[in-house]
């Protein structure tokens, strides 16, 4: 069954220039495909058009009417004051209306129902344990450890949260919804290694339809059965992941170039043929006719256009020479904020040549460490640098004193060029033509990303240090801001998520995790297989033992009174499993019903058991 259907989908935001032109793709039910293209190439556009919330020019647009649709970059509007779990359980909101409905109802039948009213309460719980009622406590745990929302955040006014933990909130709700076709944009910008994981493993199980637009190629590489690639507002098609996306592009690209040069060649040979046999032909007319012929045939041959190649930035690190062994050593390095302890007891050596990846979860305080050690925030103990070391620094936030100013002004006043050097070296990073007098404050994330590389690629240091440098840039952009990592001999220290490019680079690992910092000397494979070694020979978790009851201190008559409560609620218990038995008989036609009834009824057998166990204790 098809869920999603475009065709020849047309959309211009400047007369005369496409975004989107004659694009066309079919989704089928339950499959997981890849949206790529360069930014700005309409992916996003896409999704929008997909949802309603923007018009298209022509063509046709199909969606499924009876699936449930959500696109996660959509934020709705929640009434003001509501916190996280009230926005996370407004997907239950279907459900919820259910449980009060059945609420009244069973107050009104306290005393004895008509047949009508329970004919409406057995339709509504049959309706309210179909749709995961008894669940939504267990599955909103679920989803919340998955993506790393922890109880304190789920506490908090949901407005007082940053655009990404908003859209990670917004993820939390659409998988909560149980949406029929999710649309994903970049789902995993915001999130931790330990979130994507999970992630992961939660795409491959559902049933739902997925389209996703993401840069992080390991995350395409497991979720994804095939790709549709947005080249020049068109669209091609690759039957696989994103691994066999990347050879199948270059063997057709081969491919398409070989065809050209041997057309190329064709055509060049007849071009020679024809002009000497026009020449021959001078004084004889049917040699004339010929080439004429030859000349006709020429321009009908169906001509293979040439592949084109994407221009690539031409950019590596300036180098200053490193002399001596040690880049910097700390000593009983720690952090606080109040009684919160990021990290302490920090105790770590670099040498030259390193390259380092800090890993850990959200919020452990990776990008806090960073800032501490380049002195931008105090911290305890000791730090000590290399007497000729010079670092280089690419935040995960990117600010500019002057945002106001265009791209070529910041590159003439803040690294103080030349005009031809500041178009140079702008141009060798994609900034070129007009978009050189762009506003600094105007340009996307990614080129935010890509002028401060720019700006940093000049500068002579001997230690890079990079917080997720590959946020916001599509997967050119990180190629080739990879390739001029692959040059620069320097140590090397990073924090990031994307798992392609530390296991690229990285050749140790730090884990900031319960305020220590756990020094891995080896490569991020073998980092993975050593924690998953750790994990299969941990033991399991040894039952808790049970809480031996304290016999009730205090004299005869506190223990009377202890006796009579617990004989009272003995009774009430008894009440309780006895009105269970009575359903559970009008409930012999239903499996589901009777299925949840005898499970009510173990859990309140478990309770009437602890009961009198008390009970005896107290009589003893």
């Amino acid at each position: 069954m098809i869920d999603i259907a475009v065709h020849n989908l047309t959309k211009f935001f400047v007369i005369g220039e496409n975004l989107l032109e004659g694009l066309s793709f079919e989704v089928q039910e339950g499959e997981c495909v890849a949206i790529l293209g360069r930014n700005g190439c309409g992916k996003t556009t896409l999704f929008k058009i997909l949802t309603g919330e923007m018009d298209y020019d022509d063509g046709e647009i199909y969606v499924n009417p009876n699936k449930k649709l959500g696109l996660i970059s959509q934020i709705p509007q929640f009434p003001e004051g509501w916190t996280v779990e009230e926005v996370l359980r407004s997907a239950y909101l279907p459900l919820l209306r259910t449980k009060e409905r059945m609420n009244a109802l069973e107050q009104e039948m306290a005393f004895g129902g008509t047949d009508a009213q329970l004919r409406e309460y057995d339709s509504l719980v049959n309706r309210f344990q179909s749709g995961g009622g008894y669940d939504m406590d267990v599955d909103t745990d679920k989803v919340c450890n998955g993506l790393g929302i922890t109880k304190a955040q789920r506490a908090q006014p949901f407005a007082s949260l940053s655009g990404g933990e908003k859209t990670r909130m917004n993820l939390a709700r659409l998988l909560l919804e149980k949406t029929d076709i999710l649309l994903l944009d970049e789902p995993t910008n915001h999130l931790d290694l330990r979130s994507v994981e999970w992630l992961e493993s939660y795409i491959n199980t559902i049933k739902s339809t997925v389209l996703v637009i993401s840069h992080d190629r390991y995350f395409l590489d497991r979720v994804a059965d095939r790709v549709v690639e947005i080249v020049d507002g068109h669209s091609e098609f690759y039957s696989g992941n994103y691994s066999f996306y990347i050879e199948e592009k270059q063997a057709r690209f081969n491919l398409q170039l070989k065809q050209y040069e041997q057309e190329q060649a064709k055509l060049k040979q007849l071009g020679y043929t024809v002009e000497r046999m026009k020449g021959w032909g001078i004084n004889n007319r049917t040699l004339y006719r010929r080439a004429m012929s030859i000349q006709h045939r020429m321009e009908r041959i169906k001509k293979t256009e040439k592949p084109k190649t994407e221009k690539t930035m031409k950019a590596t690190f300036g180098e200053k020479e490193f002399s001596g062994d040690v880049v910097f050593k700390t000593r009983d390095m720690a952090k606080s904020y109040g009684e919160r302890t990021l990290f302490s007891g920090v105790e770590l050596r670099v040498e030259g040549g390193e390259r380092i990846a800090l890993l850990g979860d959200n919020g452990t305080g990776k990008t806090t460490f960073i800032k501490c050690l380049l002195g931008e925030e105090d911290c305890s103990g000791k730090i000590q640098f290399g007497p000729t070391v010079k670092w280089g620094y690419l935040p995960q936030i990117i600010h500019f004193d002057h945002p106001e100013r265009s791209l070529y002004d910041t590159m003439l006043y803040e690294k103080n060029c030349t005009p031809q050097m500041a178009r140079d070296r702008l141009g060798s990073f994609l900034f070129q033509g007009e978009d050189v007098f762009k506003q600094v404050g105007n340009l996307s994330g990614g080129e935010q990303s890509r002028l401060r590389l720019c700006m940093l690629m000049d500068e002579k240091i001997n230690f890079l240090i990079l917080d997720e440098p590959t946020n916001h840039l599509d997967i050119a952009s990180r190629e080739w801001v990879e390739a001029a990592i692959e040059e620069f001999e320097g140590v090397l220290l990073f924090v990031s998520h994307d798992r392609y490019f530390i296991e690229k680079f990285a050749e140790r690992i730090w884990v900031l995790e319960d305020g220590i910092i756990k020094d891995y000397r080896c490569d991020y494979k073998k980092y993975r297989a050593i924690i998953e070694h750790e994990a299969m020979a941990k033991p399991a978790a040894p039952s808790e033992p049970k809480v031996k009851k304290e016999k009730p201190k205090g004299g005869t008559k506190e223990i009377d009174k202890l006796v009579r409560r617990l004989e009272r609620e003995i009774e009430k218990q008894e009440q309780v499993i006895a009105k269970l038995d009575e359903a559970i008989e009008l409930a012999s036609a239903d499996y589901q019903e009777l299925a949840r009834l005898l499970a009510e009824k173990e859990n309140e057998e478990n309770n009437l058991l602890e009961l009198m166990e008390q009970w005896e204790a107290a009589q003893e």
